[in-house]
């Protein structure tokens, strides 16, 4: 079976090697990353900023009274000038003071009639709300333009960060853009065969939530990895830069996150694999299921429909939960890590500032970066539920997009705009599974123009003769000629306009009547499509709709009757002028009075083009040049009806077996 359909044993690739194949759609827009990533880097450069400012203000300007000031002329001035008497403000937990002389800030001292410090006595004034507002009017000063730059670097940010999120956004929709019309366009050059074996759902949910999947991948993780990486190794050169010892305190916790990553990572990427492959067996069977509601209801197997239904939703819940389960444990195991590794840096910091071995600023900007610091961790975890789930989607794209079972084009196809419509079967066998042959050495020809009807009991080989005819699928042995070339010489797509197929079953496509004889070929114009709806006799039934050629149609035609998407489907063939025209039971399920219409029309359009008629209602064909009889795979009889008839062969039983009363 294919691999495709098979996705429970779909082989697992490494992340490095899925990570290259989405890395190539966004080699278009490199310039547009290269500018996502700079304004990454400003954005982080100024986010660390921030609290280094608040800690210059906490140290400088509110912790500022731990400084020398300087008496001259009757001023008191911050820091030491010359020419003038040292002096130093001192806070005895009650009151300020001046202190005559330079006290050392980094010892304990007593406050009584003097200053007393170690063998050293300094003379001090008390001094009042207004000297202690007229000395520390600098750092107030401080203080407001601290407070102007935090609030410049923040909107700066915002503005950074705007044009980030705006620009990488863009980029990835143009990137998602390219990669679901690459897909689409991939689905579309597929053989039938492929088809055959595979659920449309799953199609489906490769096209949508697959490829939205990775588009989260591009907006939400790729660029913000970078950006993470970029705010953590920002944070650890900060920290070392203000203090080594705190510095290690908080790496000492990093192996312990790695360790728990590596483990969660194996578990969720497991968890994350099932989980898309129920949900693509609940789309696989809801796109089945609705689609065939009306069988469901007609045989009243609801009941049983639903039942199949709840164990497949069943075993995606299931998956779901454990996947919830994998991440409840790893995302608490971090807070968890992130809180012991704030309370070291305040244990540890907090007896430091009481040693007066690092200012209090310093132990605030710790705090405010081991907050930070554990922020991209956060998101790793979160970002990382994502990649997975990019992952396990990226998995199941590319195993469709390296699906090659194509119908493929000769190296020098032969196009062509008209042909003459000689058809010639050489030896031909064919099987939809392999040795399992439908067609078995199968020889006749058709001139151009030739009306040719081909009749047999269900499974003979009559629709798989006409889809090779349209080369849908490939022979496996023998050859079919057209105008007497091989037609895996044409190109596929200009033989395919050659020959027009109408089947038993009509798709029509949501949009309206004249959209679907168009079928977007802007060439067929609205006057065209008047003239073959009158050609046909089409015209009767359309004229009598409110909006007559506009008139709305539903999903698969379903407003309007089997004889009547029948004559739209001779329409729509007509249209497009083949040289070769085929009908696939193509008046089986049409009441009396609208195969008369259509048995006109077959006169009239027939005329100057090869027929080709599939048919189970032999008094439809009486009239063709020639009639194939198939039986199991082989051409039994070839010949006129009346040929046939003389012959009272077996085209001679089946004619008596539907005349018989």
């Amino acid at each position: 079976m294919d691999k495709f359909n098979l996705e429970d044993s779909i082989v697992k690739e490494y992340d490095s090697v899925l990570m290259k194949r989405l890395l190539k759609f966004i080699r278009p827009y490199i310039k547009e990353m290269a500018l996502v990533f700079l304004l990454m880097f400003i954005a982080v450069f100024l986010d660390l900023s921030r609290p280094y400012l608040i800690k210059n203000a906490i140290d400088q300007y509110i912790n500022g009274y731990k400084s020398y000031y300087t008496i001259k002329d009757n001023t008191i001035l911050k820091g030491i000038h010359p020419k003038g008497k040292t002096v130093s403000l001192v806070y005895d937990g009650t009151d300020y003071y001046i202190a005559y002389g330079k006290v050392d800030y980094s010892k304990s001292f007593i406050i009584k009639d003097k200053l007393y410090q170690d063998n050293n006595s300094f003379e001090i004034k008390k001094l009042t709300s207004n000297d202690l507002k007229n000395i520390r009017q600098d750092d107030l000063k401080g203080i407001i333009k601290t407070a102007l730059y935090v609030f410049i670097v923040s909107l700066i940010l915002f503005f950074v960060n705007y044009g980030q999120v705006y620009i990488l956004n863009l980029t990835s929709q143009k990137i998602i853009f390219n990669i679901r019309e690459k897909l689409f366009k991939h689905i579309e050059e597929l053989s039938l065969s492929f088809f055959d074996k595979t659920p449309i759902g799953r199609l489906v949910t490769r096209v949508t939530n697959d490829v939205e999947t990775i588009n989260e991948m591009y907006t939400s993780v790729l660029v913000y990895l970078v950006k993470d990486f970029f705010l953590l190794a920002g944070i650890v050169i900060a920290m070392f830069t203000l203090n080594a010892k705190l510095a290690l305190v908080m790496l000492f916790f990093i192996p312990i996150i790695i360790i728990l990553t590596i483990i969660f990572r194996k578990y969720d990427r497991e968890a994350y694999r099932n989980v898309r492959t129920k949900l693509a067996k609940i789309n696989a069977f809801l796109s089945e299921n609705i689609s065939g509601m009306k069988t469901i209801q007609i045989f009243n197997i609801e009941d049983k429909t639903f039942d199949e239904f709840e164990k497949v939703n069943k075993d995606y819940y299931k998956e779901t939960r454990n996947q919830i389960i994998i991440f409840g444990i790893f995302r608490p195991s971090i807070d968890f890590l992130s809180t012991l590794t704030l309370t070291a840096i305040v244990w540890f910091g907090g007896k430091m500032v009481l040693k007066e071995i690092i200012p209090f600023g310093v132990l605030y900007v710790f705090v405010s970066y081991v907050q930070q610091f554990f922020q991209p961790i956060y998101d790793i975890t979160e970002k990382y539920d994502i990649l997975q789930s990019a992952m396990a989607s990226a998995e199941r794209i590319f195993s469709l997009l390296d699906t090659n079972e194509k119908i493929p084009n000769s190296e020098n196809a032969i196009k062509v705009e008209k042909l003459k419509g000689e058809i010639e079967f050489k030896n031909v066998w064919f099987a939809y599974k392999k040795d399992e042959y439908v067609l078995k050495d199968v020889s006749f020809k058709i001139r151009p123009g030739e009306k040719i009807a081909i009749v047999g009991h269900t499974g003979a080989g009559k629709t798989s003769i006409i889809n090779l005819i349209s080369r849908l699928y490939d022979v496996q042995k023998g050859e079919i000629l057209i105008d007497g070339i091989n037609i895996k010489d044409y190109d596929k797509y200009s033989l395919r306009k050659n020959i027009a197929t109408v089947m038993q079953d009509v798709f029509l496509f949501t949009g309206d009547i004249k959209g679907n004889i168009r079928l977007g070929e802007n060439r067929i114009t609205d006057k065209k499509i008047i003239e073959v709806c009158k050609f046909v006799n089409a015209d009767k039934f359309i004229e009598r709709l409110p909006q007559k050629y506009e008139s709305p149609v539903n999903e698969r035609g379903t407003t309007l009757s089997q004889g009547q998407r029948q004559l739209i489907a001779f329409a729509r063939a007509l249209a497009f002028d083949p040289s070769i025209l085929v009908l696939d039971e193509a008046t089986s399920n049409i009441d009396t009075e609208t195969e008369g219409l259509i048995q006109d029309a077959l006169k009239k359009i027939s005329d100057g083009r090869t027929t080709i008629i599939v048919a189970h209602r032999l008094s439809t064909i009486k009239n063709c040049d020639r009639i194939i009889v198939m039986h199991k795979g082989r051409i039994r009889e070839i010949g006129s009806h009346d040929e046939l008839m003389e012959k009272k062969g077996l085209y001679y039983n089946l004619y008596q077996l539907q005349f018989s009363e």
